[in-house]
């Protein structure tokens, strides 16, 4: 048995770069840019969705982009420096999709004939909804409670949670590649060739391109080859699906980006305020504190950090909500969460450096306000970001469940616990799933503010994990568990005091620290 076990080991072992230290320059800028290639498929298919919903025309679309794009920046750098100060890059979010959808079936704004000016009331509408619902990740944030509740957590609850956080993402990875397998398929090959089989060769001894860079090198062939399939004429009377999926001039965002826009607060005009709206809102801020805990989890470990304190996830919750009120000052048309894919590239590139995220979130920046070069690389067509999906959340998900191997997995309690709340996690979203449309999801009352809310809390495979698993965990023989359950490993995390590394690892800048001590 000596020679097959495997000992629980707090920090993995095979990352190059830790949360403190820093690549060489040159490799810093690199990675970063690499960073802001990867989270521009949410950024972009966002709006691409929700835009022309709203009315709004390709220039509109381009705005909101440069927009979002902004705010990201703007947010990252605000995580980084003041937040859980993990590796972490904060865009936008999916998980805001059904309550924007109900605002904009709102009949008050569906009576507006013209688009344009549709656009705009709805934009103000999202606006105000997400200033008022950014209040609960504030008070939760800021007042400790979301650390008080983060107690209840032990490595056996947050194993289902973080693994479904990458696993749950499943349709936007093969199901999305299937829209166009000749794109899809080669790029999903090749990054699993550049970034396992050739890590180890080294064309520059100094530094290992294949496996610093496999995003950059892969998307960069594979977009010369869709622009070569595009101009040859490949998809000439192919459906409109396909042609959206694999064409490279579809979505008219270098032709309608201006190429030079600062973005600012109120551009769209003034919010409007409805309590409906407000109301569904704050479901897909709940989700998306939910969604974010577990990225951070995750981000810790890829990082060489110690799991965030209560005090430090908490601080990181209150910035967050923070970072949603700007969005709706700004007007990007979502809410913010983490990126999951840039949490996954961390592990794939064996890079956790918190400098690489924070010059990221310069590119972010400065490609938003020239918005001429930005557009070229939005162009992108999706399917190559489905592609890396494949690989980054899949990551996540296998990183989740690292978790267990401070539980004991030969403990029937544990295995009911863990296999019901992944099984559940993945089950019932893809039920509500199959009853959503544009116009309606499985919840169909008097009330659509309440239709958007229960729709989005169980379309969400870490939010129904969490209910399940941190429920299960807490209430299923809890005091003849404490070590099953992993918690003597765990307990020391709890508190900021609790491990001399955490003030190693989350410490505030330009010292802070005596101005907000930990509490």
């Amino acid at each position: 048995m000596a020679d097959i076990s495997h000992p629980p080991m707090e920090q993995l072992q095979d990352l190059e770069y830790c949360i403190d230290s820093n690549p060489p320059w040159p490799e810093t800028i690199l990675l970063a840019f690499q960073n802001y290639i990867l989270m521009l498929g949410t950024s972009v298919m966002v709006p691409a969705l929700l835009v022309p919903l709203m009315g709004g025309s390709d220039g509109d679309k381009a705005r909101v982009i440069q927009t979002l794009l902004f705010v990201a920046g703007i947010n990252t750098l605000l995580q980084a420096l003041f937040g859980t100060r993990l590796p972490a890059i904060v865009g936008g979010s999916f998980a805001y999709v059904i309550p924007i959808l109900y605002i904009i079936n709102d009949s008050s704004l569906q009576r507006i004939p013209e688009p344009h000016d549709r656009f705009i009331q709805t934009m103000r509408a999202i606006q105000g909804a997400l200033i008022v619902a950014s209040s609960i990740q504030i008070i939760l944030g800021y007042s400790q409670v979301w650390g008080l509740f983060s107690r209840f957590f032990s490595p056996l609850g947050m194993a289902p949670v973080v693994g479904l956080v990458g696993l749950g993402l499943f349709q936007r990875g093969f199901p999305a590649l299937g829209n166009c397998v000749e794109i899809g398929i080669p790029m999903l090959l090749l990054v699993i060739g550049v970034s396992q089989y050739l890590k180890h060769v080294r064309p520059l001894r100094e530094m290992p391109i294949f496996e610093r860079f496999p995003v950059l090198i892969c998307v960069s062939i594979i977009w010369i080859y869709s622009i070569i399939l595009t101009a040859s004429g490949a998809y000439r009377g192919k459906s409109e699906r396909t042609q959206d999926s694999c064409r490279t001039d579809r979505a008219n965002l270098i032709s309608t980006a201006p190429w030079f826009k600062f973005p600012y607060p109120l551009q769209w005009g003034p919010p409007t305020f409805d309590a409906g709206h407000s109301f569904a809102m704050m479901s897909a801020v709940l989700v998306s504190m939910i969604e974010s805990t577990g990225a951070y989890k995750a981000a810790s470990r890829l990082a060489i950090a110690t799991p965030p304190p209560a005090y430090v996830l908490s601080r990181g919750i209150g910035w967050q909500g923070i970072g949603t009120l700007l969005d709706g000052l700004f007007g990007t048309g979502t809410g913010s969460t983490v990126s999951v894919e840039n949490v996954g590239l961390l592990g794939l590139t064996r890079v956790g450096s918190r400098r690489v995220v924070q010059v990221s979130a310069g590119f972010m920046i400065f490609f938003s306000i020239f918005g001429k070069f930005g557009a070229v690389f939005a162009s992108i067509p999706f399917p190559i970001y489905a592609a890396l999906y494949c690989v980054l959340f899949g990551l996540v998900g296998s990183l989740g469940l690292s978790f267990l191997q401070f539980t004991n997995m030969n403990s029937m309690r544990n295995l009911f616990i863990t296999g019901l709340s992944l099984f559940l996690g993945i089950s019932v979203p893809q039920f509500f799933n199959q009853y959503f449309s544009i116009h309606h999801g499985l919840v169909r009352t008097n009330a659509g503010w309440f239709n958007a809310f229960l729709n989005t809390i169980f379309s969400s495979p870490a939010t129904v994990g969490l209910i399940v698993a941190v429920f299960l965990d807490n209430t299923l023989d809890v005091e003849n568990s404490k070590k099953d359950r992993g918690m003597p490993w765990w307990v020391k995390f709890r508190t900021f005091r609790g491990d001399n590394r955490n003030e190693e690892f989350y410490t505030l800048p330009f010292n802070l620290n005596r101005f907000f001590p930990p509490t």
